[in-house]
């Protein structure tokens, strides 16, 4: 059994799944996961790029003081994915609809 289906059995077995979307893809999750733990237990390890030189980013401190996980979740931009814990019907995009360098003082 692959890696990916023994977490799917334990998901299952420990207490149901939260189905959210990722750039339009369905997506399945374990209740109480945040939003990254959801995307890199799905193989997804960077979400956005860099403004220069477009370096991928994604999980990086994993406690919500680094800002490298920005994403936009159900319309909201700029939510750091460590930080916010999936919901049932969520919808994330992987790509800031705003400039992050404003928020996180010029770190993008």
């Amino acid at each position: 059994m692959s890696t990916r289906a023994r977490g799917a059995a334990k998901t299952a077995a420990i207490g149901g799944v939260v189905r959210v979307s990722f750039d339009g893809r369905p997506l399945e999750a374990s209740p109480g996961q945040s939003v990254g733990a959801a995307l890199t237990s799905q193989g997804i390890t960077a979400w956005r790029a860099t403004r220069k030189g477009e370096r991928p980013r994604g999980l990086f401190c994993g406690i919500g003081v680094c800002f490298d996980c920005l994403l936009t979740v159900d319309g909201s931009a700029n939510q750091r994915a460590c930080l916010v814990e999936v919901r049932e019907g969520m919808e994330i995009e992987g790509s800031c609809r705003e400039d992050p360098s404003e928020e996180t003082g010029g770190r993008a």
